[in-house]
């Protein structure tokens, strides 16, 4: 019995050795994958901390330009908006709003298209509650449904995005919400 005792302890042993084993080459592996994901900045092989720091800075480093290229494309964005806005003609926006004039804001701009109403909105950081009151118009007292908004924040002027689609059939509906609109934007200026 002790030859059975011993031989059972014997194949633990070496199933523990083999498990180890295989896990030090899964993550030498792992290893050599990070390592050549990371750009070669210098010929000279690192030791393997030396290796998972830079890996580590680089990863900051990444997240840092990507924040970056997120709040550029966050700005394109409401400059693009901005634009547009200028671009229809409208009287309801001049094309030489000052934006730091908050007197001139806020501003709002409505294109109708069918059923889905395209709503462009130029806030001040004071005006905050328009959007509020203007989301609450839309949904509870006209009875559209809302299918996007968004907004950007470019230095004191907040430029809103909404897109909702009237589910009324009577085709005034949207020039009614589209006057509703205007009159509460009109009462703030």
């Amino acid at each position: 019995m002790d030859q059975s005792h011993l031989n059972a302890s014997q194949s633990r042993s070496v199933d523990r050795k083999t498990i180890e084993k295989n896990r030090r080459i899964q993550m030498k592996n792992l290893y050599s994958e990070l390592n050549s994901l990371l750009p070669q900045t210098s010929r000279e092989s690192l030791a393997l901390p030396d290796q998972l720091d830079e890996a580590a800075n680089y990863i900051k480093k990444l997240q840092v330009n990507v924040e970056k290229k997120r709040e550029r494309k966050r700005k394109l964005l409401a400059t693009t908006a901005f634009e547009k806005l200028n671009s229809t003609g409208s009287s309801s926006m001049s094309s030489s709003v000052d934006l730091s004039m908050p007197r001139r804001l806020p501003r709002i701009e409505i294109q109708e298209t069918g059923p889905v109403l395209h709503i462009f909105l130029v806030t001040s950081v004071e005006h905050k509650f328009i959007f509020h009151e203007i989301t609450r118009l839309i949904t509870e007292e006209a009875g559209a449904e809302m299918t996007h908004a968004g907004y950007s924040i470019v230095d004191d002027a907040v430029f809103h995005t909404l897109q909702c689609k009237v589910e009324d059939c009577d085709y005034g509906a949207g020039t009614r919400i589209s006057e509703s609109l205007k009159k509460l934007v009109n009462t703030v200026n």
